[in-house]
């Protein structure tokens, strides 16, 4: 009988704020170990919390943009457990009156659109950091105390792809928003997957395993392929599937059991005595509401009924806003759809190409997109080869000056294509005269062939010719 993955994701994303949840020290990523503390991260006797309002306000704003229903009355809760990187003995976090509830977020992993639910949104604090190499182990704390939302969902999601493609879509909303910077590798959006399976046409759900601390799409991707065949080797065995938490091994490939999974209860959660419960004023709710951008899948859906993009490049395009915002601003005034598309490939190509292969950033190169869009329009239009368009790439990335100049320069340097027709035709002429084989081979069916003649003129013309005249001039005489 086949079977069904069940699978509800707990997103760990970390606010960027410039302080920690309920302390003054910095809430930046790095610095040396133990240098970005206050009393209340490192749980000195007698400091008091005091609440970030910024805090608040980013957490209010991801609820409203993925469709929560915002409390105005939220209570922070003591979760109570011993870890060495955890100095108080308990995190401050929401139990059962989190600040958002019953959001949702629409997603497409390839088999049409899919709503997954949010269960909630609560804030809290992150611990510390235990490091454990040749000589003991090291607690950084650093991370305790900088402020996080853990986004939860429903268990909606079937597939592997369907849970990147959620990850996906929340992480762009948290970027495009502003409340968070989307890096996995620093662990600022990090994941836990709940994964269970059962057999299909089953409404009963199996029992789960969570997999902690998921930080790349990959990891992700791989984490839940290997557990639900694990865990479908088990049944099909006979034997019983054990409710715990498992860490995903990159090296081995595999998952490993790190503990039986808590519940509610081992934490002995009640409200935290030192912060007041939180209210938050209707005005200032509209307000914040009032600051929300266009968001991804509004952008998406802009850029494929306005420009003519198909889906995929819409979404490539709008997977952060910086991307997004530099196409618009390369596109300018002239937004046909055939120029929308050209230089929409243009952009996720040859450039991102040439940059990837360069020593420069975007930042480089984003006081030249005007100049670009030229480039661009100027190859578009048969006045640039591929040839020149590459060397153009090339040697503007490869220079030293500022990125405009360079640019410019190699431009200059190239020169455009000023093809005299009646000198063209003679070449051609001449080259289907030298060549009554491969015309003959062309004339019987080959016509893949016409391959060698255009090679044949980019050669004498050092590749400054227009290949789309070529071609059709090739093969009105080839065909003739």
């Amino acid at each position: 009988m086949a079977w069904e993955l069940v699978i509800g994701l707990e997103v760990h994303a970390q606010l960027r704020t410039e302080s920690k949840l309920f302390g003054p020290a910095s809430a930046a990523f790095g610095g040396a170990p133990n240098s970005h503390v206050d009393a209340v991260s490192l749980g000195l006797p007698g400091a008091l919390p005091v609440l970030n309002k910024e805090a608040v306000r980013m957490a209010a704003i991801a609820g409203l943009a993925t469709n929560c229903e915002v409390q105005r009355h939220s209570v922070f809760a003591r979760k109570n457990y011993f870890y060495p990187d955890l100095p108080k003995g308990y995190q401050i976090s929401q139990f059962d009156k989190p600040i958002c509830l019953a959001g949702h977020l629409d997603i497409d992993a390839g088999e049409g659109p899919r709503r997954i639910r949010i269960t909630r949104i609560h804030m809290e604090e992150d611990a510390g950091k235990s490091s454990h190499r040749a000589g003991g182990s090291y607690v950084d704390l650093n991370r305790a105390g900088v402020p996080l939302i853990e986004i939860v969902s429903e268990p909606d999601l079937r597939s592997a792809d369907e849970a990147v493609a959620y990850l996906k879509e929340l992480r762009a909303i948290l970027i495009y928003i502003g409340v968070n910077d989307g890096n996995l590798e620093e662990g600022s959006f990090r994941c836990d997957a709940n994964v269970s399976v059962r057999r299909v046409g089953q409404t009963t759900l199996g029992t789960r395993c969570e997999i902690k601390n998921l930080n790349s799409f990959r990891g992700i991707r791989d984490a839940i392929g290997y557990e639900s065949a694990r865990q479908i080797r088990q049944i099909t065995a006979g034997e019983t599937i054990i409710q715990q938490t498992r860490l995903w091994d990159v090296d081995k490939g595999r998952t490993a059991a790190m503990r039986s999974k808590e519940q509610a209860h081992d934490y002995r959660y009640f409200p935290d005595p030192d912060l007041p419960p939180l209210l938050i004023a209707a005005e200032d709710l509209t307000a914040w509401a009032a600051t929300i951008p266009e968001l991804p899948a509004q952008r998406r859906s802009r850029f494929v009924s306005d420009l003519g993009l198909d889906t995929e490049m819409a979404r490539l395009l709008c997977e952060d806003p910086e991307t997004a915002d530099r196409y618009e601003r390369t596109l300018g005034q002239d937004q046909s759809p055939e120029r929308a598309r050209s230089l929409a490939s243009f952009l996720t190509g040859r450039l991102a190409g040439a940059l990837n292969k360069s020593e420069r950033s975007w930042a480089d190169i984003d006081t030249a997109m005007t100049q670009l869009a030229e480039v661009h329009d100027q190859w578009r239009d048969g006045k640039l080869s591929n040839k020149m368009l590459t060397d153009v790439l090339v040697a503007a990335f490869a220079a030293d000056a500022s990125f405009a100049d360079a640019l410019e320069s190699a431009r200059d340097h190239t020169g455009l294509i000023e093809q005299d027709d009646g000198a063209l035709d003679d070449m051609l002429a001449a080259i289907i005269a030298a060549n009554p084989g491969q015309v003959a081979a062309y004339r019987s069916g080959k016509h893949k062939l016409i391959g060698f003649f255009v090679g044949q003129v980019m050669r004498q013309l050092q590749g400054k010719a227009n290949a789309k005249v070529v071609n059709a001039k090739l093969k009105a005489l080839l065909d003739g």
